[in-house]
């Protein structure tokens, strides 16, 4: 099922599987908050997330967007998160992703961020 990362057949995958997933939406049933995840110099996925649901996935090229939470990385390092060799916890400790945003308010939520990385593992990367 892997699409090309990054573009919005990607970001429409994600969605889905997201809105598919009874493990994401439990987990992120007191989740309030959008979240932009930033591939350097690329471009980044856009994700409107509230109360278990994904109401939008975008990818835009526009690195001026603003959410409550902003990860980044390079493309590297993103399919290393994607391939599920790089855990973003880990990944922000060890500053191979940069959160922009309240990581304490982040940690309240980690079982619906680990079940969000589940769910982009599934789409997955077409080489």
């Amino acid at each position: 099922m892997a699409a090309p990362f990054p573009n919005q057949a990607w970001a429409d995958q994600f969605k889905q599987i997201l809105s598919d997933s009874d493990a994401y939406q439990s987990a992120a049933q007191k989740w309030e908050g959008d979240l932009f995840l930033v591939i350097d110099g690329i471009g980044g996925l856009y994700l409107d997330l509230w109360h278990g649901a994904c109401r939008e996935a975008t990818y835009t090229t526009d690195l001026t967007q603003r959410a409550e939470y902003t990860l980044t990385a390079t493309m590297e390092n993103w399919r290393k998160v994607l391939a599920g060799q790089l855990d973003p916890m880990q990944g922000m400790m060890t500053r191979q992703l940069r959160l922009d945003g309240n990581l304490m308010k982040l940690m309240q939520h980690l079982k619906a961020a680990q079940e969000l990385v589940k769910c982009a593992t599934k789409v997955g990367i077409e080489e």
